[in-house]
């Protein structure tokens, strides 16, 4: 099986930025979709971002288009998450995914794989 770990959560101030990796291990995979999804407290998972491994495709959601961007390298098994702007309302634990075939949506439960999760806080 694949695991994934993410790394470089931590706190910051509003208008900071934080870059977040993803790195893949146990197994490699020659075509997937990698996404981040990400929990505030009390609240439910919410899509951030995706990258098609395949094609390079990206997509974000509407809350952090512009400010967010995600990229992978391949062949580190790794996808980064560079994240600008931040806002309070970032603040969430981050958690990388993966998905063996390109998912329909971005579902949590399209995604194969998970990662522990990373805490990012923004805040004065």
């Amino acid at each position: 099986q694949v695991q994934l770990e993410e790394s470089g959560g931590g706190l910051v101030q509003p208008g900071g930025s934080l870059r977040l990796s993803c790195t893949a291990s146990g197994r490699s995979f020659s075509q997937y979709t990698m996404a981040w999804f990400r929990r505030a407290l009390g609240k439910g998972s919410e899509f951030v971002a995706a990258i098609s491994r395949g094609s390079g495709r990206t997509d974000y959601s509407d809350s952090v288009k512009g400010r967010f961007t995600i990229s992978g390298d391949n062949a580190k098994n790794t996808v980064y998450l560079q994240m600008n702007s931040l806002k309070p309302e970032d603040t969430a634990v981050y958690y990388c995914a993966g998905a063996s075939v390109s998912p329909a949506q971005y579902r949590t439960a399209a995604f194969n794989y998970w990662g522990q999760g990373t805490q990012v806080t923004v805040s004065s």
